[in-house]
């Protein structure tokens, strides 16, 4: 907004809600479940096919180029980072789940933004030879795991996501 002298009042515009808890502490050691989605839920990664398998047909994501990169990107987060790796990954037509687990000791701790800036941005320019310059949405979703059931929750989520494709809040077809 402007003022009466055509000048630019920072206090009035906009701002964007802040998303993660008030005062936790991101680079303490814990469980992170992890939600982020293309930009626009432009479906980028590949899509949702029947499996081969007469036994036990179900759903599975099929990664294209793109999915690829995206899920070796969520990969070299281990070599990274010390005290930092990734568990359960899922990826789906239009965004990813995964899991990062930031463990104790290590030279620092990085929070937990800074881990997913840096894998936005670097999956984001592998993808610049394909004439992608947006993969991401601006933010992302997080929740702490807070325990052993929680996490057996999440991990069983993930796995049958590909099966409930058709019902997820971020299907676009």
């Amino acid at each position: 907004m402007k003022n009466t002298q055509g000048m630019i009042c920072m206090d009035k515009l906009p701002q964007r809600k802040n998303i993660r808890l008030k005062n936790y502490d991101y680079s303490q050691a814990g469980y992170y479940f992890i939600t982020i989605c293309t930009k626009g839920r432009q479906n980028l990664f590949g899509e949702i096919v029947e499996a081969d398998d007469p036994v036990c047909p179900k759903q599975v994501m099929k990664a294209n180029k793109i999915g690829k990169i995206v899920c070796a990107c969520w990969n070299k987060i281990n070599d990274i980072y010390d005290n930092v790796r990734t568990d359960s990954f899922c990826l789906m037509p239009n965004h990813i789940h995964g899991i990062v687990v930031i463990s104790e000791g290590g030279q620092s701790r990085p929070p937990l933004p800074k881990i997913i800036q840096g894998y936005k941005s670097v999956s984001t320019r592998m993808c610049f030879k394909y004439n992608i310059k947006t993969i991401w949405q601006r933010n992302y979703h997080d929740r702490i795991i807070r325990n052993q059931q929680e996490y057996l929750k999440i991990y069983e989520y993930m796995e049958n996501n590909p099966l409930k494709w058709a019902e997820d809040k971020y299907y676009i077809k």
